[in-house]
């Protein structure tokens, strides 16, 4: 027990010089910046040879650098912990589409509690929590939002015309706006503005590139710059070296993409110095899942939708000039669930709470001058589905082990729990061996706390899905597509049917308009069926939309589900407009 209070109290004296001088002096900026699918060895800094990341190098050197920084293999899990410091199976993220990427609207994120403390909010690019009210960023506590929808550009829930990363159509703060340009650099205009405006008060700017997640659409300059140029003789060879079938011409455009990135960072860095609050502004730079095509990954096992490291530790870096001192490396482990604490508390605020907080400040580590901090184990887990299932593609990491299973990522598909590989990260940081054999206790230990671990997230909502609300004056219509549709088939296919959870806020009248993914064949019959109502109409052929009015729709819960029949042929509707009159 003494050992434990002095070691408290010694954390405590280390810290509250640091949270003191905060509560005196101006309050930070915060800028974090995520970028999607960029792995561990796509930057300089971390030893690849042929990516040119200049001036992501230059801010690694100057930054505190966590060295065993984890996030989830995929990238809306990542998200929701990072806006809430709370595993994404408490939030109802679970995967990252088919209504499997919304996050119930009473999580609490960042921005609200930042803005409830003073900060200006914003958000530039990928949200990937829900389209549709309450679930979007501007209704989570974001003032000014500029957001693609979805997963990313490219994807079903594309407005027409908007499927390209060259002049997209993104959602201003709510509303559908055609933008000039290539999507990164809009993006980082959009933050820059929104920086010069809130200079003189503290803001939150949260800037979420898309690149460089497919489709890789990339600039011809940047492209240019590694077109034919690289040899795969050219990487490193240790640990696990370049995994699967490389396509290089595919790899000169995702560094392309990422060269793009970090000049714009380095246009954004530039505006802070220029604009005098360089010192002031917390900048974290972190990626949300290893890299997803195979090419260099810092040696490490798997890549994205993995488990192993190479899906799951990601570079992150954080300065802060004016109380922390750079070109620091800190090895302790740490993950996507300690951000908001960290932040929330360098601003001087506080986390909920009326509900558990799985992360914690890392504030202590960046101060680089506490000497105790207790181990704890992180838990990832992702597989398809509706609903997770314990032991499936799962993994726990502590400071010295890491104990993984990592099959069953296929929705349905068969694995054995008890086949878990266990790896001692200090002698093996690139898993090559399994050690499980050798260290039972710790295998069983390990997989005890996996197992409370997983009953404790499930019991927060048993992972009921949310439920996008229709007929509200925040949103009205509200466009559903597929990226938020349950599907039995789990898919995007022409064929692919699906429903739509609702909550209608006010009894009314309403009219659905629904559009098909191509137009219709000659005999074609739409069906809708919204609550205990169904409706079929005929359609001419070459329909591309059909038009159902007078729709009386009470209060409360309901599933929306459309589908097109033509003969003994069915599939899904692209999009269904719900608007109350």
């Amino acid at each position: 027990m003494f050992t434990r209070i002095f070691l408290t109290g010694l954390l405590l004296a280390v810290v509250a010089p640091l949270a003191s001088a905060q509560g005196k002096a101006k309050k930070p900026n915060v800028i974090v910046v995520i970028t999607d699918d960029q792995g561990h060895g796509d930057l300089g800094f971390h030893g690849n040879p042929v990516i040119k990341t200049p001036n992501l190098d230059k801010f690694a050197r100057q930054s505190v650098r966590m060295k065993n920084f984890y996030v989830s293999p995929v990238c809306a899990p990542t998200r929701a912990s990072l806006m809430t410091g709370r595993y994404n199976y408490r939030t109802g993220v679970v995967d990252t589409f088919v209504g499997r990427a919304m996050m119930h609207p009473d999580e609490t994120t960042i921005a609200e509690i930042l803005r409830a403390l003073g900060y200006r909010t914003g958000i530039f690019g990928k949200w990937h929590l829900g389209d549709c009210y309450p679930l979007r960023a501007m209704d989570q506590g974001f003032e000014e939002s500029l957001v693609l929808k979805g997963g990313g550009i490219g994807q079903p829930s594309d407005p027409p015309g908007g499927e390209s990363y060259f002049n997209p159509i993104l959602q201003h703060n709510g509303k559908a706006v055609k933008k000039d340009g290539y999507v990164t650099d809009i993006l980082t205009d959009a933050a820059m503005d929104f920086i010069g405006k809130n200079k003189d008060s503290p803001f939150f700017c949260y800037i979420a590139f898309n690149c460089p997640h497919g489709p890789l659409e990339v600039p011809k300059k940047p492209y240019e710059m590694y077109k034919d140029k690289i040899k795969l003789g050219d990487f490193p060879k240790f640990g696990f070296p370049i995994e699967g079938k490389v396509n290089l011409d595919e790899t000169a455009k995702i560094y392309g993409m990422i060269s793009n990135i970090d000049a714009n960072l380095g246009r954004l860095f530039d505006r802070l110095e220029k604009l005098g609050i360089a010192d002031d502004t917390i900048v974290i730079f972190l990626t949300d899942n290893g890299p997803q095509q195979p090419r260099y990954n810092s040696g490490m096992r798997g890549r994205k939708a993995s488990v192993f490291e190479g899906g799951t530790r990601v570079p992150f870096f954080v300065r802060w000039p004016a109380t922390m001192r750079g070109d620091q490396d800190e090895s302790r482990i740490a993950a996507h669930i300690d951000i908001a604490p960290t932040l929330v508390e360098a601003c001087g605020g506080a986390m909920p709470k009326d509900r558990k907080i799985d992360g914690k400040s890392l504030l202590p580590l960046w101060d680089v001058r506490v000497s105790f901090w207790p181990d704890r184990p992180l838990f990832f887990q992702w597989h398809r589905g509706d609903v997770p299932e314990m032991y499936r593609a799962f993994a726990v990491r502590t400071q010295n082990w890491r104990l993984v299973q990592p099959v069953g990522v296929a929705e349905g598909s068969n694995f054995d729990k008890n086949k878990l590989m266990l790896f001692s990260m200090t002698n093996d940081p690139y898993e090559t061996k399994d050690v499980g054999a050798d260290h039972p206790d710790v295998v069983a230990d390990l997989k005890k706390q996996y197992e409370a671990w997983f009953k404790d997230v499930e019991s927060t909502r048993k992972f009921a899905p949310p439920r996008i609300v229709v007929g509200s004056e925040k949103e009205n219509p509200s466009v559903l597509t597929r990226q938020d549709w349950r599907s039995k088939d789990g898919g995007w296919t022409p064929k692919s049917i699906g429903h739509w959870e609702l909550h209608v806020e006010r009894a009314g009248v309403f009219e659905i308009t629904a559009t098909l993914p191509t137009p219709a064949s000659k005999d074609a019959v739409l069906h809708l069926k919204i609550g205990a109502k169904e409706y079929a109409k005929k359609l001419d052929a070459k329909d591309k939309s059909v038009i159902i009015r007078g729709v009386d729709l009470p209060t409360g819960p309901l599933r929306l589900e459309a589908w097109i029949a033509e003969g003994a042929s069915v599939r899904g509707m692209r999009f269904v407009e719900v608007r109350r009159e």
